[in-house]
């Protein structure tokens, strides 16, 4: 048996899985943390803010100057271990936590992009959803854990800690076996985003959507009387649902994926406007966490395959999809629902997932008119 064929998907879900066990303290936990120090919904805002532009910001770097080499993930993935060991020196005063976030976001920019290109050159899109599905178990048993256990702030920071160690060690497992191409990005001139513009603007949008979600759901919930460990249940059946469309969703990928990133997008709205209007209802807000099979898993899934087929450099494309999305995306929604939090907070974010869907139908229009 080959043992490149074996080894790779074990070290890839081994990497999955503690990548977002670490985002799933990040991001359900470390948000009331944050108030529990005493910061305001306007500076955890800001410090989601934080992350995710230096997302943003890295892809323009590494298009013009420098190319995303063995080494440079390698950096960047000690670099996140350092980071997170500065958040315990840094939580209790807001620019310097601000400043480690710069760092920490700048860390992940790097790591991600680079095993989802090796995932997605190597695995067949079956095999892929049934590797990164451990990264969902992760993000769930984080959830479900912590929600039962966090008694205090530290605690957070010694789980975020542990998990950064480990996904550092899985990574540097991974590189072994990365057989892609590491030509500079500058060899490809005809890289461009303009070209594809109203799709970048869906993902964008797509994503602002999601920054009220991520950075406010947990304090949104048991705000309107949901205990913490009813809402860490209500965060790990998303990540059931997600897991369930990772295992069979293969055969929807080898339809149209504009159409499915459409569809995924609408339901996204839909989601939205279910916390809107029924906050303090239990079932129906495990309803709308039931969506997340689509709006997370299936349209993840659709856009880093159809980015993958866009583009020659795979690696810098899968970067500025995540700086896009979860990067400039991901840090005006977390300014934006800082700014937001309250009543209305979910209405808006469906009607910004609403015009995300126009952008992207605008696209496969252009899209056809040029075929």
């Amino acid at each position: 048996m080959n043992p490149y064929a074996t080894a790779l998907p074990l070290l890839l879900s081994a990497f999955y899985f503690f990548y977002f066990a670490l985002v799933g303290v990040y991001v359900i936990f470390l948000p009331k943390v944050l108030l529990e120090v005493g910061y305001t919904a306007t500076q955890v805002g800001i410090i989601y803010a934080a992350a995710p532009f230096m997302r943003f910001l890295l892809p323009f770097f590494f298009r013009k100057f420098v190319s995303l080499t063995p080494k440079i993930y390698l950096l960047a993935l000690f670099l996140t271990l350092i980071a997170t060991l500065l958040f315990w020196e840094t939580v209790n005063r807001f620019y310097l936590y601000l400043g480690t976030n710069l760092l920490f976001g700048g860390a992940m920019g790097v790591t991600l992009p680079y095993v989802e290109t090796i995932a997605l050159a190597t695995l067949s899109k079956e095999r892929y959803g049934k590797v990164r599905l451990w990264g969902s178990l992760g993000f769930m048993g984080i959830a479900l854990w912590l929600g039962k256990v966090l008694s205090s702030p530290q605690e957070a920071l010694y789980y975020l800690s542990a998990m950064t160690f480990l996904t550092m060690i899985s990574g540097m497992m991974v590189i072994r076996y990365d057989s892609t191409a590491h030509a500079s990005a500058q060899d490809d001139a005809s890289f461009s985003l303009t070209r594809y513009w109203a799709f970048w603007i869906s993902v964008f949008l797509m994503q602002v959507g999601f920054g009220g979600f991520y950075n406010f759901f947990t304090i949104y919930e048991t705000a309107h009387g949901i205990s913490l460990e009813m809402t860490s249940w209500m965060w790990s059946f998303g990540v059931i649902c997600e897991i369930v469309m990772l295992y069979f969703q293969a055969p929807l990928l080898q339809k149209n994926l504009l159409v499915i990133l459409q569809f995924a997008t609408l339901v996204t709205a839909l989601r939205w406007l279910i916390l809107y209007l029924f906050p303090d209802s239990v079932p129906l807000t495990f309803a709308s966490q039931s969506l997340h099979a689509v709006s997370f898993a299936l349209y993840h899934t659709a856009a880093i395959t159809y980015v993958f087929s866009l583009y020659t450099q795979k690696k810098l494309a899968q970067q500025f999809f995540l700086g896009i999305a979860f990067g400039l995306g991901g840090s005006v929604g977390a300014v934006l629902s800082g700014k937001l939090y309250g009543e209305y907070l979910f209405l808006i974010e469906s009607a910004i997932t609403l015009a995300a869907f126009i952008a992207l139908y605008i696209h496969a229009q252009r899209k056809k008119e040029k075929q």
